[in-house]
């Protein structure tokens, strides 16, 4: 009597467990009797009930994974990487997918196979460099890694997407030890560029004082120049005036000795005006005047006599 619902429920049990929903991003692998039989893309799917199992489903989706280890240089330094791993498989083909899902018993597996080969490479990289010259070839590192890692992950079905070496340590003294060479590094620089300031400094001034020598020098010769000039002019005019007032007074009939003798008191007025407080010793009587007066006229005429 109740066979019929039985049979219909195990109807309805094989009839629902035909259909498989795959996620989008990623592919399920379906085998028979443990033998690889096909995939399946994302969607609503059919497969023949109590045969065909659903053996695993695959992420085609990018996936990270961030390291943590340390490495010895060629002269024995330790270095500790921190890096980022972002790697995807590699396409859809039907081998691809075989051998990701077949090539490792479980996603642990090719994790630790996946971070030890990686580790690897850096470890055998590294110890061929020196420890100045590792911070410089972060580039270089990853691209040796992604050249040797590559073929080994195309061989499980995967693609190495990008390495980011985010840090780059050393031992605490080497990192002391590095920031003191910095450090005096800089020092060396500041000191080169304020010496290189100073020279400017000290030579621009003395292009300047060079400068306001020469046109100090320049602006005495070119005054010399004409104190000298005006000296001549003066002198000039006061030979000039001395001849027409001697002309004038032969004119008139008059004594040329008048204008020595106006000259000779001009002079004794100029030295009284003109004298600051110095002494000057001066014979200022009639007989000094006379004697004088007459030693400028026998001057005046030898000249006369001289001339004719």
């Amino acid at each position: 009597m109740y066979i019929p619902y039985i049979l219909l429920f195990f109807g309805l049990v094989v009839l629902f467990s035909s259909f498989v929903t795959v996620k989008q991003g990623t592919i399920a692998v379906v085998t028979i009797f443990g033998k690889y039989r096909r995939q399946l893309r994302p969607g609503l799917s059919l497969k023949i009930p109590l045969i065909e199992v659903l053996h695993s489903r695959i992420s085609i989706q990018n996936r990270s994974v961030e390291l943590s280890f340390q490495a010895v240089t060629h002269d024995q330094a330790n270095v500790y990487f921190k890096a980022m791993l972002l790697y995807s498989v590699l396409n859809h083909d039907e081998e691809t997918i075989k051998n990701v899902a077949f090539k490792f018993v479980d996603a642990n597996n090719l994790m630790q196979a996946l971070i030890r080969t990686i580790e690897g490479s850096i470890r055998a990289y590294v110890a061929t460099q020196k420890q100045a010259n590792v911070l410089a070839q972060r580039n270089e590192i990853v691209e040796h890694v992604k050249h040797q890692i590559d073929q080994v992950l195309e061989s499980w079905g995967y693609h190495l997407q990008d390495l980011q070496l985010n840090d780059i340590t050393f031992d605490e003294e080497i990192m002391r030890s590095m920031s003191r060479v910095v450090a005096s590094n800089n020092l060396k620089a500041a000191a080169e560029n304020e010496g290189q300031a100073l020279l400017i400094t000290k030579t621009k001034g003395a292009e300047a004082d060079g400068n306001a020598i020469k046109i100090a020098a320049a602006a005495e010769r070119e005054a010399a120049q004409l104190r000298g000039q005006g000296i001549a002019l003066f002198r000039a005019e006061v030979a000039h005036g001395m001849t027409k007032a001697a002309q004038e007074m032969e004119q008139a009939n008059l004594d040329i000795s008048v204008i020595l003798f106006t000259m000779w008191t001009e002079s004794i007025k100029h030295f009284a005006e003109n004298s600051d407080g110095n002494v000057i010793f001066l014979d200022g009587s009639t007989e000094g005047m006379n004697k004088t007066m007459k030693e400028m006229m026998s001057m005046q005429m030898e000249k006369t006599n001289n001339k004719k």
